[in-house]
C-alpha cells in the first residue's frame, strides 16, 4: 500500500498492531503458502460461465467503490496487497525498544532512504524517534513469532524487558538491537518525517545493511501470515 492507513499496519491507536494483524495469541488469519502457478492449470468454470461471473461482481462493486472509503472498507481493501514484515528495533535510555512494520519500503538509491509509517498513537515510535537511529529487521518465514511480539507496545522499562525476553538478539555496530535470524537488516539513522493523516511518514538514511541469502521471507496477506512455497 503507498500509505500506512490503508492496510493493516503497526503502531495502531493501541501501539499495537493495526486491525489486520493478529496480535499475539491471536488464532485468527491461519498460515498460508503462495507457489508458482502450473502452466497446465485446469479451468474450472467454462468461458462463457467465467465472463458472466466477471460483470455481475464488477456491478457489484461499482454499487460502492466510489460511495464507501470508510476506514473499516479501505482496510478490507487494502489487505489484498502482500507484504513483507519489518521489525523496527532502537536501543533506548529506558532499555530497548521495538515494533512490527508492514508499511516499510525501500524509498530512494541515492541518497539511500527507506521509509515506514506508524500510527500517531503509538507508544513505542516516540522512543525509537528519540535514539535518533534504529535497525529495520526483515523477518524470515520461521519468525511469524517475532512479528506478534513486537505487535505489541514496548511501553517503559519493564516492557521493554518483557517483549525482549527471550528474543536472541546482539547489538549492531551503532548500537541498535539486530534479531538473530533475521532476512536481512537496514541500519539508519533517522532523516525526517511527515504528516502521513493519522499516521507519520518516517524517512531513514541508510548507514549499514546485509542479507541472507537463500532464506524465505515472512508475508502477511488478508490477516494472515505465510510464506513462498519452493518450487
Amino acid at each position: 500500500m503507498s500509505t500506512a492507513a490503508g492496510r493493516p499496519t503497526t503502531g495502531s491507536s493501541t501501539g499495537r498492531a493495526g486491525a489486520g494483524l493478529p496480535a499475539a495469541g491471536d488464532s485468527r488469519g491461519s498460515a498460508w503458502t503462495v507457489g508458482a502457478l502450473g502452466r497446465s492449470r485446469r479451468r474450472t468454470a467454462a468461458p462463457a460461465a467465467a465472463a458472466h461471473e466477471v460483470r455481475m461482481s464488477l456491478a457489484a462493486e461499482d454499487s460502492s467503490a466510489y460511495g464507501d472509503v470508510s476506514e473499516t472498507r479501505m482496510r478490507h481493501v487494502m489487505s489484498g496487497f502482500a507484504t513483507g514484515v519489518a521489525v523496527v528495533t532502537a536501543s533506548t535510555p529506558a532499555g530497548p525498544a521495538g515494533i512490527t512494520f508492514q508499511s516499510f519500503t525501500s524509498l530512494s538509491l541515492d541518497p539511500p532512504l527507506i521509509s515506514f509509517n506508524p500510527t500517531r498513537t503509538s507508544t513505542t515510535w516516540p522512543r525509537i524517534r528519540r535514539a535518533g537511529r534504529f535497525c529495520v529487521n526483515v523477518l524470515g518465514a520461521e519468525q511469524e513469532h517475532l512479528a506478534r511480539i513486537f505487535s505489541h507496545p514496548s511501553g517503559g522499562p519493564a516492557g521493554a524487558a518483557a517483549q525482549f525476553s527471550g528474543v536472541s538478539h546482539r547489538l549492531s555496530e551503532l548500537g541498535s538491537p539486530r534479531l538473530s535470524g533475521a532476512l536481512a537488516w537496514i541500519e539508519c539513522t533517522l532523516e525526517a518525517e511527515y504528516d502521513g493523516g493519522d499516521h507519520t511518514i518516517v524517512v531513514g538514511r541508510v548507514a549499514g545493511m546485509s542479507t541472507v541469502e537463500n532464506a524465505g521471507p515472512l508475508l502477511y496477506f488478508r490477516g494472515g501470515y505465510g510464506t513462498f512455497a519452493q518450487h
